[in-house]
């Protein structure tokens, strides 16, 4: 079973504003100049921003933040965010890999920026809504 997809847009002012909530100021999400000095095509989101993100759909599809028992991914390609005002976006679905007896789902989740994977192996565990 396939889960109502969600996407996220993602622009140059949410990374400021990410960096100043999470002490995260290295230059890669804020300098084309110094993203690419460094061999990367340019601002890059903060990976746990992306994360956090995957982490809203999560708490969405199981219905409350406490509902969440596990979460985990692995950062596989870099977010690009342009310095226009539409920035990029984030599309995030997922599968219903298993119901358990205990009550628990778990989920398969895809997380793409232009088509391209950004996360691997990012999986949740939810209760089950009743």
């Amino acid at each position: 079973m396939e889960l109502p997809t969600q996407t996220f847009q993602v622009t140059r002012a949410d990374l400021v504003r990410y960096a100043g909530a999470s002490g995260d100021f290295n230059p890669i999400h804020w300098s084309d100049r110094t993203a690419t000095k460094v061999g990367l095509p340019g601002v890059i989101a903060h990976g746990m921003f992306t994360m956090a993100l995957v982490g809203r759909a999560v708490t969405a599809w199981a219905g409350a933040p406490d509902a969440v028992v596990e979460f985990g991914v692995r950062f596989a390609r870099p977010v690009v965010v342009p310095d226009t005002d539409e920035g990029t976006e984030i599309v995030v679905s997922a599968v219903v890999k298993e119901v358990t007896e205990a009550g628990l789902t778990r989920l398969d989740i895809t997380a793409t920026c232009h088509g391209e994977k950004v996360l691997s192996q990012a999986r949740a565990t939810v209760r089950t809504p009743r």
